[in-house]
């Protein structure tokens, strides 16, 4: 029996359904937008999936997500920013949503991931010692654990708490309070919620 639909297409239904989220019908739809759409669409997105690797790279000192060509994050080297002042997140997509409340004028740190034994992800596996000695360096006088509110992202707070204090450092650590239902990723929770969140903020 002769395959149903061109190979082109069904290597396409293929790659997209390897996305997160999306199933075989949402796949199906997609390439098939894709192919009737015009070409210089098709075209702008396979050129921008194709520079995402070369044009994007960590911040040193963040771990934010910049521009290839760019030495640190602008909201690390911004002046106006308060450096003794660092939010925690986990990964870069949370910082976007923090700065959308307009709320938080301070810096951040990636942590690149909570801690989940299951999946295989330790202490370890997260920008934890840089976060110490960006603690050090910059004379941070407040630390906002700023991880999901689930299981992974509450164990990953009680640790960085008790590592900044076996460390040694005498600071201000808080965490995102009141508005964050328990379950709900960063990312997805409206700029109201995290406004409230942020300025409900609870000591650690």
């Amino acid at each position: 029996m002769s395959q149903l639909l061109p190979s082109a297409l069904t290597d396409a239904i293929e790659e997209i359904g390897r996305l997160p989220g999306v199933g075989t019908r949402t796949a199906e739809r997609y390439a098939y937008f894709l192919l009737r759409a015009d070409k210089h669409i098709t075209d702008k997105l396979a050129s921008a999936v194709t520079k995402l690797h070369s044009g994007v790279k960590s911040c040193p000192m963040t771990f934010a997500l910049i521009d290839a060509d760019e030495e640190v994050s602008e909201l690390y080297s911004d002046p106006s920013r308060d450096k003794t002042t660092i939010a925690v997140v986990e990964e870069p997509l949370d910082i976007v949503a923090l700065e959308r409340t307009g709320q938080f004028h301070g810096t951040y740190h990636v942590l690149g991931g909570a801690i989940s034994p299951i999946d295989g992800i330790g202490p370890e596996q997260l920008h934890i010692p840089e976060l110490i000695d960006r603690i050090k360096k910059d004379d941070v006088k407040e630390v906002i654990i700023a991880t999901n509110a689930s299981v992974e992202g509450e164990s990953t707070a009680i640790f960085l708490q008790r590592h900044i204090i076996d460390a040694g450092i005498d600071i201000k650590i808080t965490r995102l309070a009141r508005g964050i239902p328990v379950g709900v990723d960063l990312e997805y929770a409206s700029q109201i919620t995290l406004t409230h969140a942020l300025d409900g903020r609870r000591a650690f």
